[in-house]
């Protein structure tokens, strides 16, 4: 640390211990490009309550309309989506207001994903040719 100066000041508890640190606006001003990006990126990892919720993308429709379109699977298509994790379920995904899953992904190979809005779990459903499988895979937190 530099020695003692109106710009730069650490500050302790009673016993002792770093409580933090307070910079002049003048310090702040200079250095505040260079550290506010790496002092935001430590406080996500610190406090990921405090990261902003990434921009939702729509829904692709389009594509579930495709795979609808040129279904030639041996059974009709079943819109009930279940969560293994939290238990939420609904009979039909796309007449649920407000969405209990989203629809993520489709694709003409009959891979369909959603993703559960209670705990954010990811379920797939693989369409093949003569039977369905579902999967249920936890929520995993992108750094």
């Amino acid at each position: 640390m530099p020695p003692i100066s109106p710009h730069l000041l650490e500050l302790f508890d009673a016993a002792g211990a770093p409580r933090g640190l307070l910079l002049s606006p003048e310090l702040w001003a200079k250095v505040r490009d260079d550290v506010l990006p790496r002092l935001t990126k430590a406080l996500y990892v610190l406090d990921p309550a405090c990261r902003p919720e990434p921009e939702e993308r729509p829904e692709p429709m389009a594509e579930w309309e495709t795979l609808l379109q040129y279904w030639d699977f041996t059974y009709p298509p079943a819109y009930d989506v279940s969560c293994a994790h939290c238990g939420a379920s609904t009979p039909d995904w796309r007449a649920d207001e407000p969405r209990k899953f989203r629809l993520r992904n489709a694709n003409l190979g009959g891979l369909v994903t959603f993703q559960c809005q209670t705990c954010k779990s990811l379920v797939l459903k693989k369409h093949f040719k003569k039977h369905l499988t579902v999967e249920c895979l936890p929520y995993v937190e992108r750094c």
